[in-house]
């Protein structure tokens, strides 16, 4: 029971965190942008977006009456993971030359995303497969959707 708790601990801000990571370094180098335009863009996601979403998941927490103590490991446990995953896309980027970080950090996206799918698959005991299939359905959607909008922003101001 105690490892269900933290993996439903880390079952809203990792994926939130994975997904978002990688369609912002597709949509940004889809924009041309720098390497250290799309390390500072996953450093403010990775921070500003952590702390609101952490801060939405304590204030639903307190309003379903959970304990004070349990909201807040809650609120910490997200805040962390989600930072965590953030930061090592961040690592990634800096250690990589661009063409190589873009693919090795969808890679490391998916590996990570079709990893806790498997993991929340296998607790709720459901089909592993299906809901790798359908959590990675979902980010490569987002991931095109961002790609789109950044070819569309490169083409509206003449960037090459």
């Amino acid at each position: 029971m105690k490892d269900a708790l933290k993996l439903r601990q880390l079952s809203f801000g990792v994926p939130a965190a994975l997904i978002t990571s990688m369609a912002l370094i597709v949509g940004l180098d889809a924009v041309t942008a720098r390497k250290f335009a799309v390390v500072g863009g996953l450093l403010i996601s990775g921070l500003a977006d952590n702390l609101t979403d952490s801060l939405s998941v304590h204030i639903y927490q307190e309003s379903e009456r959970l304990p004070e103590r349990q909201a807040f490991r809650t609120t910490l446990a997200n805040f962390t993971a989600r930072l965590a995953v953030s930061l090592s896309f961040v690592l990634l980027f800096l250690m990589l030359p661009t063409s190589v970080a873009i693919s090795f950090c969808l890679f490391w996206g998916f590996l990570l995303l079709s990893g806790l799918s498997y993991l929340l698959a296998r607790e709720r005991h459901q089909d592993a497969f299906s809901e790798v299939y359908k959590h990675a359905g979902v980010a490569v959607v987002v991931i095109l959707v961002s790609k789109a909008i950044g070819l569309g922003i490169r083409s509206m101001t003449g960037s090459s």
